[in-house]
């Protein structure tokens, strides 16, 4: 028997996210939300007497998003470009004479339809950073058990200088725990939308602030100086907040996917049963986490411009922009969390190979010790005199894969530097900088 459709996801959406926050920012999520805030807002009406006694009770009895089809509702919004004109009509119905005639009151559509955004928003992020705090984990894990694991640094894809597995975690750690303060930042402060039909309350009379303060009071949102109906900057703030997440969760899944390479195999994503697979080929450990991911973060940074090109507001209600939104913040967060999601479980779980990380840091013959030759040498030298002859150098350990043969074999640098010297300026274990004090750094910082 089939399952929920407005749970179940779909063929390709519930690659890229999780069933949790597929529930979360379901067509049945953000009915049950717009049913919060007009239940909310009733009952602060009735607080204030603006109501009959009872009316918040009424509509709680009806709110039940079970009660409504999403799907007829955004058919039958079409005439009206929201779905909330529908739904108030239908509510109105449930509830029966009498509170029919409060239901809504003193509201206009984009006042339900913001403050259930926030809703979603809220409870999808609260998913959301549960996982960010598995990553952080994940990467502060990482970042202790290998801070002495030696690799080779590689910039523009190309051995640049030693470093160590326990520092690029630290990179991941501080990142990911950036983006998680950034995004509970925005959260905590996720506005309620109250201000009638322009913006003024006018519905509301001298009750409307009261209104809009007790209305968020219900909710748990904050309260904003002015109803925000073409200040788009709240959605903004939360998508780029979003798009951070997606960003961080994409670096860590690129470096992996990189890692996982045959002719680097460093490192791999957690091996489980069918994980990785090909269809063709039975030898194969694809990065498949990785590939989700940076699916995910393609179609999220798509997403983030749709809601900055949606801050073009006109007047005091939008024609286009605020419709924008809906699908394009539901698809964020999906993303998002489906990012922050794969990225905890690849962390948690990876497989860390410090023998193939040695064994590609010695490929090169030394190479990646000849800043600190040239700096040896610059003294006795002079920069260019030391510079070109270890260059010299590094072009002929090329051909012969020893860069302290070539460099012994030199008159000026055998000259300055002996055997013993060589040996020591080429061990990668010594010129890590200040490699361990950022690795604590970044644990004190993201923990």
């Amino acid at each position: 028997m089939p399952g929920d459709p407005e749970r179940d996801g779909s063929l390709f959406g519930s690659l890229l996210t999780t069933d949790a926050l597929a529930a979360a920012t379901s067509d049945r999520a953000w009915v049950q939300a717009m049913l919060d805030a007009e239940v909310a807002l009733a009952t602060a009406e009735e607080t204030l007497g603006l109501v009959p006694e009872g009316t918040a009770r009424d509509l709680a009895q009806a709110a039940d998003a079970s009660r409504f089809s999403p799907a007829e509702l955004g058919r039958a919004g079409r005439a009206s470009a929201n779905p909330v004109v529908p739904l108030v009509a239908a509510l109105r119905r449930a509830v029966g004479p009498g509170t029919s005639d409060w239901v809504h009151h003193g509201a206009t559509s984009q006042d339900i339809l913001d403050t259930a955004a926030m809703l979603v928003a809220r409870r999808a992020a609260a998913l959301i950073d549960r996982d960010l705090g598995s990553l952080c984990a994940g990467c502060a894990a990482l970042a202790e058990r290998h801070r002495s694991t030696l690799m080779a640094g590689r910039t523009l894809l190309q051995h640049a200088l030693p470093t160590t597995f326990g520092l690029k975690a630290a990179g991941w750690l501080v990142a990911a725990s950036r983006a998680r303060a950034g995004l509970a930042d925005r959260c905590a402060r996720l506005p309620v939308q109250l201000g009638g039909a322009a913006g003024t309350l006018a519905a509301l009379g001298a009750e409307g602030l009261a209104v809009a303060e007790a209305m968020a009071a219900e909710l748990g949102l904050a309260v904003p100086p002015v109803p925000w109906h073409t200040d788009r900057t709240v959605v903004v703030e939360l998508g780029s907040a979003l798009g951070l997440v997606a960003g961080v969760g994409a670096k860590v899944a690129l470096d992996v996917a990189l890692l996982m390479q045959t002719e680097v195999a460093e490192a791999a994503e957690p091996a489980e049963p069918g994980r990785g697979g090909s269809s063709t080929l039975p030898h194969k450990r694809n990065p498949a986490g990785a590939a989700r991911v940076l699916a995910a973060h393609r179609q999220a940074a798509a997403a983030v411009s749709v809601l900055f090109g949606a801050m073009a507001n006109e007047h005091e209600r939008a024609v286009g922009g605020w419709q924008a939104e809906w699908e394009t913040l539901t698809s964020l967060l999906r993303l998002a969390g489906g990012i922050a999601a794969v990225a905890a479980e690849t962390v948690a779980g990876l497989e860390v190979n410090p023998e193939a990380m040695a064994a590609n840091l010695a490929r090169t013959g030394g190479v990646l010790l000849s800043e600190r030759v040239v700096g040896a040498l610059t003294g006795p030298l002079g920069r260019e005199r030391a510079t070109a002859a270890v260059q010299a150098a590094a072009a002929r350990a090329a051909s012969s894969g020893s860069f302290a043969h070539e460099l012994a074999a030199d008159p000026l640098v055998a000259g300055e530097l002996g055997l013993d010297e060589l040996a020591a300026l080429l061990d990668p274990g010594g010129y890590l900088g200040a490699t361990d004090a950022l690795i604590d750094r970044a644990l004190a910082a993201g923990g």
